[in-house]
């Protein structure tokens, strides 16, 4: 029987749903289109990632998806893995070209998410990789601002802090109001955030305020 296109596609994201990365790797050697975008813009490569799909997210790679396409909502296999700390494609993304500078609907790469989750292995593996830790997104927050916003005094934000002081964040960028981090840990009452951010150098006013 022959595979009509939209058959063979259909089956893709079959098997992409099942994380059959052996049959997937087949039809895409079949002919199925390994950017084929749905309502959402979304390709078979994101919806793998969506659902931390290893084996079809790595066959979809190796088959030459582009790891930097964007759907509507400027997702993509990159930027979604580090968010939602899918630490395997995330890795893989990596290695396949994936595209640093690339930012979300608000404006942030895929380290600020990182940093309001208390992504620690994401939050590793992108500063090796060269993410810059001191991006400002669309609020006025960067990875470290947004951790301390977004996140919680815990044990993973305590360590992702850390992580992002010694890879070079700025302990004194301040947000759109003017607040340091330091100031804004020390307001949600997350004292061992403060001390961290203090004890690398943050100060409560901001530079020249």
């Amino acid at each position: 029987m022959q595979h009509t296109e939209f058959d063979i596609n259909d089956e893709l994201l079959a098997a992409i749903a099942e994380n059959d990365g052996a049959r997937v790797a087949l039809l895409l050697a079949l002919g199925a289109d390994r950017e084929r975008r749905d309502a959402r813009g979304c390709t078979p490569l994101l919806f793998a990632t969506q659902q931390n799909q290893v084996a079809a997210a790595r066959a979809l790679m190796e088959a030459g998806a582009d790891v930097n396409a964007q759907d509507d909502q400027l997702d993509n296999a990159y930027l979604y893995s580090g968010a939602e700390g899918y630490v395997e494609i995330l890795e893989l993304t990596l290695r396949h070209g994936a595209d640093l500078t690339r930012t979300n609907r608000y404006g942030g790469t895929a380290l600020i998410p990182a940093g309001e989750y208390g992504h620690v292995r994401v939050t590793e593996l992108l500063l090796e990789a060269g993410v810059d830790p001191d991006h400002v997104n669309k609020l006025g927050w960067t990875a470290l601002q947004e951790a301390v916003l977004l996140g919680a005094d815990d044990d993973r934000h305590r360590e992702t802090v850390r992580l992002l002081l010694e890879g070079g964040a700025n302990p004194n960028l301040p947000d759109f109001e003017g607040r340091t981090p330091l100031s804004n840990a020390e307001a949600r009452g997350f004292t061992g955030l403060a001390m961290l951010i203090e004890a690398a150098g943050g100060h409560r006013a901001a530079p020249g305020a």
